[in-house]
């Protein structure tokens, strides 16, 4: 666990830095700029695109993660794995890109009764789904050879400042709206660009394989694993856009902006647990590869604890201080529709950010294709419920029927990992840190509130997070914290904790 322990603090450094610059650019910069339609225009374009980038990958991702060790060899430029890297998102970005422009008429009928300014955009989503593409496939070439640093440093703050200006320039009117889209898209085109150079300096990027290293076993099984993971992704992937599609196509831009800004406030528990995954992803293909069980669902139970820790303290954080934020932000009187979505997506990442790891195991072990059997299922339950509960609820109906859908979802996942592989993610920490943030919520409610909403939020969170800080160290939740805290917070004051 050093290892991930010492990436994840490299990365999750970065991610927070990026967190900064993403809060400052979506909470202060375009609630105070764009209109709410525009940011719903620049998020839709997006999630589009991620959308067909996820079938267009061919599940390269998963898949390299899972075979990579079968690869691996620095002496012989790992066997020729890079160019098995790309040929596949190359043939899916062919179909799948053709096939969206030959959707482009029902698409574009889902979208323009209340999302009409999309259509005018429809184009830019093409080159966008290219970038995407191959800077996830780049990503992940990065992650399997455990760097993960320079990517998330690319993903969380290169990206982040290049929209920052583009979005400034669109404030000050060196942009029109269409120079705003091309703007955006082009960001990403960027970030592909700078993974490319960055993998070329830590491995090989050649194209020349040998075809005789993969034997006809090894070609059976990696066919298997792909036409499984695309007829997975042909469900799967759109559950993760659909709240966001739904809100445009029955309420409108203007109210996917607001969900946009919600969004982004409940994603940013995700945070550390980002880091946490990259790294740990790849020593858990490499423990079930060998057939070791134990090791992977031991590191199952470490980064179930650590991303549940992270992530429950960030949402106690963001919720205690809700009404703050939107007191603070430009035009949040706008923006305050969507406190309700913050708390229901965040409850869902919650139950996903400590849970997920155990998708990865099913994903690298041989009972892979169980996912499938719930995915097309799961899928019409989702369209069902955001049918079902928008209307009646708007907004706070997606964000509902995504908190729905995460429970089954995961709860399910977490009955296949345990019958077949028997991992198991809870841990006496995790229950220590749920009792602990209900405590929190409690201390918080008595703290009087400050009379100046900037004062009230500092010195609630100061309070909060500091008696976190010490009783999290002293119930012992997490052995890692403590031997952190007590090598660079303790050690100071001579008093190291016993163990």
């Amino acid at each position: 666990m050093g290892i991930v322990i010492r990436q994840s603090i490299k990365a999750t450094i970065v991610n927070y830095v990026g967190a900064f610059l993403g809060f400052v650019t979506t909470v202060f910069v375009m609630t105070r700029f764009l209109k709410p339609e525009e940011i719903g225009l620049t998020k839709v374009i997006y999630e589009v695109a991620a959308l067909v980038a996820g079938f267009a990958q061919l599940g390269t991702s998963a898949s390299a993660m899972r075979f990579f060790p079968y690869f691996k060899n620095p002496e012989k430029n790992h066997n020729g794995f890079f160019f098995y890297l790309m040929l596949m998102p190359c043939i899916g970005s062919l179909i799948f890109v053709t096939l969206f422009w030959l959707l482009k008429a029902p698409v574009i009928e889902f979208f323009e009764s209340k999302s009409a300014l999309l259509v005018d955009y429809y184009n830019w989503i093409i080159p966008l789904v290219i970038f995407l593409v191959f800077w996830a496939v780049l990503e992940t070439y990065a992650n399997v050879l455990l760097r993960i640093v320079i990517p998330k440093f690319i993903r969380e703050i290169g990206v982040r400042v290049v929209l920052l200006t583009v979005y400034l320039l669109y404030a000050f009117q060196f942009l029109n709206l269409s120079g705003l889209v091309t703007g955006v898209v082009l960001a990403y085109g960027m970030a592909m660009v700078a993974s490319l150079v960055y993998v070329s300096r830590i491995a090989s990027v050649s194209l020349k394989h040998d075809t005789t290293y993969i034997d006809r076993d090894l070609l059976v099984k990696i066919g298997k694993y792909t036409l499984f993971l695309v007829a997975a992704a042909l469900s799967g992937n759109i559950i993760g856009q659909l709240d966001l599609f739904m809100v445009s196509s029955e309420l409108g831009l203007n109210y996917a902006g607001i969900y946009t800004i919600s969004f982004y406030m409940a994603t940013v528990i995700e945070i550390p647990a980002r880091s946490i995954t990259a790294i740990a992803s790849p020593l858990a293909a490499s423990a079930l590869k060998d057939g070791h069980l134990n090791e992977a669902n031991l590191l199952y139970k470490k980064v179930a604890l650590h991303q549940f820790i992270a992530g429950s303290t960030l949402f106690l954080l963001i919720w205690i201080n809700i009404d703050t934020i939107f007191s603070v932000i430009p035009n949040g009187e706008v923006y305050r529709a969507g406190k309700w979505v913050v708390f229901f997506l965040a409850m869902s990442r919650l139950v996903s950010l400590t849970l997920s790891f155990g998708g990865s195991l099913i994903s690298f072990s041989r009972y892979y294709y169980w996912g499938l059997y719930f995915t097309f299922f799961l899928t019409a339950l989702t369209i069902g419920f955001n049918y079902l509960l928008i209307p009646h609820f708007g907004i706070n109906g997606a964000a509902m029927a995504t908190l729905i859908t995460c429970l089954l979802s995961y709860s399910f996942q977490q009955w296949i990992v345990l019958k077949k592989i028997k991992g198991n993610p809870y841990s006496a920490g995790i229950f220590k840190q749920i009792g602990l943030i209900l405590f929190l919520w409690g201390l918080n409610e008595l703290l009087p509130y400050a009379g100046n909403p900037y004062a009230d939020g500092v010195y609630r969170t100061v309070i909060i997070i500091s008696v976190w800080f010490f009783l999290t160290y002293y119930f012992k939740i997490s052995a890692e914290f403590c031997a952190l805290a007590d090598k660079y917070v303790f050690h100071f004051f001579g008093n190291k904790n016993e163990k």
